[in-house]
């Protein structure tokens, strides 16, 4: 198990998810599957909200290219979780994130990682620079370095 177990104020966005039925696996606690769609969920939450993302019609589309995940402790169903999201390097087309999952009762990680969007033109899925808009939200929760 990591020693490293990020806590939720290492993160300048927050946003709440809620377990489903379906994220346990018969051992009784979230698969590790459900933490990516978190990550996903996370990340697609904030570029909404903060940065206009227009999911369906929008010109630029993130599309994911590499993720990690590191675990730390069991969540399971039902649990109201937060995720924690930061901007850990932005590119002229990609981003990586920095995302943690917690629990409401503990402030330390249960589980934490990096997803990468490259964003690319919605009808060519050519690499795109990140436009102003969405570059400026993305700012806005960078990681000091």
């Amino acid at each position: 198990m990591p020693t490293e177990r990020p806590v939720l104020t290492d993160y300048p966005y927050v946003t709440s998810i809620t377990t489903r039925w379906m994220d346990n696996d018969i051992y009784g606690h979230v698969n590790n599957v459900a933490y990516y769609s978190f990550f996903d969920t996370a990340a697609n939450q904030f570029l909404i909200e903060r940065g206009g993302l227009d999911i369906a019609a929008g010109p630029v589309i993130g599309l994911v290219v590499e993720s990690k995940c590191a675990y730390h402790a069991p969540l399971a169903y039902p649990e109201r979780l937060r995720a924690g999201v930061r901007i850990d390097h932005l590119g002229n087309r990609a981003v990586t994130y920095g995302i943690g999952i917690f629990s409401i009762r503990d402030d330390r990680a249960a589980a934490h990682g990096h997803f990468v969007h490259v964003f690319v033109d919605r009808q060519t899925r050519t690499p795109t620079p990140i436009p102003d808009t969405l570059r400026s939200a993305l700012e806005s929760i960078r990681r000091p370095a």
